[in-house]
């Protein structure tokens, strides 16, 4: 057995790989369950207008501003899971609201592990290395 760490970050790439995927979808998954229930929720058209894209954009906007890999603002850990759990925990609570507790419960453990997963990742990836030139010194 190798103990080179680059063997075990090699081994565990598709892992990552395939969480990164998973993080995208429950992302998209959390706006898409957001203008659902802004879309069902109050009386008369422009309430549901007004909810079913307002909802998901501010959604998108703290994203963006704050939890994206290329967020415009870069906060710590803290603020970040706190964003995180805002949008992707709003998503399933918005399933809640709908009335499919359920899905709402497994949406919510999906976003706990994936979460979990991806900062886990995140954080023991080691840096990037730009070539042979990192070794001249």
């Amino acid at each position: 057995m190798s103990t080179d760490p680059g063997t075990a970050l090699s081994a565990e790439r598709p892992w990552f790989a395939a969480n990164e995927i998973l993080a995208f979808v429950v992302e998209l998954a959390a706006l898409a369950c957001l203008a659902w229930w802004g879309f069902s929720t109050g009386h008369g058209w422009l309430p549901h207008i007004l909810l079913g894209v307002g909802t998901p954009l501010l959604a998108v906007v703290l994203w963006s501003l704050f939890a994206a890999p290329k967020a415009r603002l870069r906060p710590g850990l803290p603020l970040v899971l706190l964003v995180k759990a805002v949008v992707l925990g709003g998503g399933a609570a918005a399933v809640y609201g709908v009335g499919h507790p359920v899905a709402a419960v497994v949406m919510a453990v999906v976003v706990v592990a994936n979460t979990a997963s991806a900062e886990t990742f995140r954080r023991s990836a080691p840096a990037p290395s730009t070539g042979p030139q990192d070794e001249i010194g």
